[in-house]
């Protein structure tokens, strides 16, 4: 099985490949086009702002070859900003983003106490029996470093939710693609579970 990472100049790489190390997986970081479309399943990783990073998919080709593969049906994994540009926009940018799920990306709205960016552990509340989450105790906690969240237009979509002053998705899935807002590979032994159901499922 081939596991392509994406890089795009912004992700967090090598917190993602340590997770997958320490799994004992093989993988691959790629760059053009040509080599994403060769994989068998896609890690998309996450940091960065949405705007700059659409500009460096769009200019790397990199941009269409996700849309590509993801009309492909193969599976595909998107952590942080991995979660946010899969959507048609963001707020963060006036740029337009990957569009594979319809909806927006969101800024926090913060409130008393609550402090933006949202970092640290939160609790996450999943679909009982869900492969991603087997072996994971419902409510267990992630970490999280983020200032916007998705908002897909369509509920089925939200496969996740956080409360950090509002309700929010903390996870997406539509068809082959799995969006999670948290970083799995900062979240320790769930963490590392989450992945490894995500890369042997």
């Amino acid at each position: 099985m081939r596991i392509a990472i994406v890089n795009y100049e912004a992700g967090n790489l090598r917190s993602v490949e340590t997770a997958l190390r320490r799994l004992s997986f093989e993988f691959e970081v790629v760059s053009r086009p040509e080599e994403l479309l060769r994989a068998d399943k896609v890690v998309f990783p996450g940091v960065g702002d949405a705007g700059a990073v659409m500009r460096v998919l769009e200019r790397t080709g990199l941009a269409e070859a996700l849309r590509e593969y993801y009309r492909s049906g193969r599976p595909m994994l998107g952590i942080c900003i991995g979660a946010q540009v899969v959507l048609e926009r963001s707020e963060e940018s006036d740029l337009a983003c990957l569009g594979l799920v319809p909806g927006v990306a969101r800024r926090l709205p913060g409130g008393p106490g609550l402090k933006v960016p949202h970092m640290g552990w939160n609790g996450v509340r999943f679909p009982a029996e869900h492969r991603l989450f087997e072996g994971i105790p419902q409510e267990s906690s992630f970490y999280f470093v983020h200032s916007y969240y998705p908002e897909p237009a369509e509920l089925q979509d939200v496969l996740c939710e956080t409360e950090y002053g509002i309700r929010f998705a903390s996870a997406l899935e539509r068809e082959n693609l799995t969006a999670v807002q948290f970083h799995p590979e900062k979240s320790g032994e769930f963490g590392l579970r989450l992945l490894s159901n995500f890369l042997s499922g």
